[in-house]
């Protein structure tokens, strides 16, 4: 997708990314950096992260990265008072950690399905809530990475599936609350898309990886910026993705 802002469009501004280590979460880090934004980035893994915190840096004025497992209360307060510490002010909040365990409900463990809901709804919610003063002293914009099938589940994704369902309801009582303080909140909901985490799902289901022939990371953060870069005449709400090409 063409970008139709400036190559510095968001110079001097605060962007906080979750999921930063890789796929979709990294795309989006890397073209926020490219295009001037300083950066508080998120991730499990840590060497992916220093990878992309690295290669972030090329680029933009500020880049920190903070490895935490997104599931414990204990890990999300400490990045929180981290992320307040070394930022004055947040601009751009992208919740883009996500995990999926497939299994049926009949034989889901319940440790896998409140692991799920921790890190795709409770997460995006207590980090939200942490930062919406900030984000409403800049009047920012929050976005939401979510799933097709949060709008229509298939078998043996269902705590995945209901967690991202939540997911958009969190999204749109947030819009409601903070639209008046001029704040923007974005969902997107994107198809098969390239990442590990498509990777391990086609291992699941014995499949072949084809990862030409899925949404490309670079396609979703190309939307997301131009979305986020819109004068303040518009806010667009919800975007759904797909990819092009069809399962073989």
């Amino acid at each position: 997708m063409l970008n139709v802002f400036p190559l510095n469009f968001f110079s001097g501004r605060t962007a906080v990314v979750t999921g930063a280590s890789s796929g979709i979460g990294r795309a989006l880090a890397l073209s926020l950096a490219q295009h001037g934004a300083r950066l508080a980035l998120l991730g499990r893994h840590r060497e992916a992260l220093a990878t992309a915190t690295a290669q972030a840096r090329e680029t933009s004025a500020q880049v920190v990265c903070y490895a935490a497992d997104l599931s414990l209360d204990g890990e999300m307060s400490r990045v929180i008072g981290q992320v307040q510490h070394d930022f004055e002010g947040v601009d751009m909040l992208i919740h883009s950690a996500g995990i999926l365990m497939r299994a049926s409900l009949e034989t889901t463990p319940i440790d896998a399905f409140d692991q799920q809901y921790r890190v795709n709804l409770r997460a995006p919610h207590v980090l939200t809530q942490a930062l919406l003063p900030r984000l409403r002293a800049r009047q920012g914009q929050v976005v939401f990475i979510n799933s097709s099938v949060g709008q229509n589940a298939r078998a043996t994704i269902g705590p995945y599936a209901a967690s991202k369902h939540a997911l958009k309801a969190l999204a749109d009582s947030l819009r409601d609350e903070v639209n008046t303080d001029g704040i923007r909140v974005l969902s997107i909901y994107l198809g098969r898309t390239a990442s590990p985490l498509q990777e391990q799902l086609h291992r699941e289901e014995d499949r072949p990886y084809r990862p030409e022939r899925l949404i490309q990371p670079e396609d979703v953060a190309a939307v997301v910026l131009n979305t986020l870069s819109l004068p303040r005449t518009a806010e667009v709400t919800d975007i759904h993705m797909r990819p092009f090409l069809k399962p073989l």
